[in-house]
């Protein structure tokens, strides 16, 4: 279901299950935590970029799984026997190991990008609201379609999409569940980069996460980790945390780096030192 190719300092998280039109299954939901960690870890990954293969980004979850499973009250493990209270816990226990794979992208501490074509149905919408951001093509489609499916979206759109657009597009999206072409997403500010076409969305995804990768890790980290920490924060809280994190880590072999380019007039060459 997840694969990954490693171009230079850029990995490219694939959602390899085309056949199915990426439908979210139980191999999406165990490997992705893993795979952000690994990805996480690796000094040699500066930026990371998801998108899928074949026909779609993804339809989101695998409804043909998982439809007996949701009928039955769980959707990972196996039904709880007893009474409804037993049931309840299993099903509260899988939806918080989902919410954690999603939250794992959202916590990595490298940039990570989406790059949407085709359906981005569902959990989709779930995976790029985790994303820092949200590039498509022009035949990306996006709902948030658990409401068309008696379901409250429960692993990271609800929290998460009204730090990107407006409370009333939230309640559009949410309460419709309607599809929304790649025009309209790119508007209301969902996309924050649109492309004509697949070609061109893969292209511009790959020159702008290698944009990211040229500058100095150490700093292109610390500036997620303190854009991050700024939310939901007063301005002076937020200054505090940048003037500690700069009080920290501001004489690093990057920066000093960055000045004997700049004299030499010369390209930089980061290690994240």
């Amino acid at each position: 279901m997840l694969t990954v190719e490693r171009d230079g300092h850029v990995a490219t998280l694939w959602l390899d299950r085309p056949e199915k039109r990426n439908a979210m299954g139980p191999g999406f939901w165990e490997g992705l935590p893993g795979v952000m960690q690994e990805l996480g870890d690796d000094p040699e990954v500066r930026a990371v970029v998801v998108a899928g293969r074949g026909p779609a980004f993804t339809v989101g979850l695998d409804l043909v799984y998982y439809g007996a499973k949701l009928a039955a009250g769980t959707t990972g493990g196996q039904p709880a026997a007893g009474s409804g209270a037993g049931r309840r816990r299993a099903l509260l226990a899988d939806i918080k190991r989902m919410q954690g794979a999603i939250s794992a992208v959202a916590d990595c501490p490298k940039p990570v990008l989406a790059a949407v074509h085709g359906w981005c149905i569902g959990g989709g919408v779930d995976l790029i609201t985790a994303c820092d951001m949200r590039l498509a093509s022009a035949d990306a489609v996006f709902s948030v379609r658990e409401t068309k499916q008696a379901i409250v979206a429960d692993v990271g759109t609800h929290p998460r999409l009204p730090r990107i657009v407006g409370p009333g597009t939230v309640a559009d999206l949410v309460f419709t569940g309607r599809d929304v072409p790649a025009d309209e997403a790119h508007t209301m500010g969902l996309v924050d980069l649109l492309f004509e076409d697949r070609d061109a969305l893969a292209k511009g995804a790959a020159d702008l996460a290698a944009r990211i990768a040229e500058n100095s890790p150490l700093v292109v980290q610390g500036a997620k980790a303190v854009l991050r920490a700024g939310e939901g924060r007063s301005v002076a809280d937020a200054l505090d945390y940048v003037a500690v994190w700069n009080a920290a880590m501001l004489e690093s072999a990057d920066l000093q780096e960055a000045m004997q380019a700049f004299l030499e007039k010369r390209p930089p060459r980061f290690t994240g030192e």
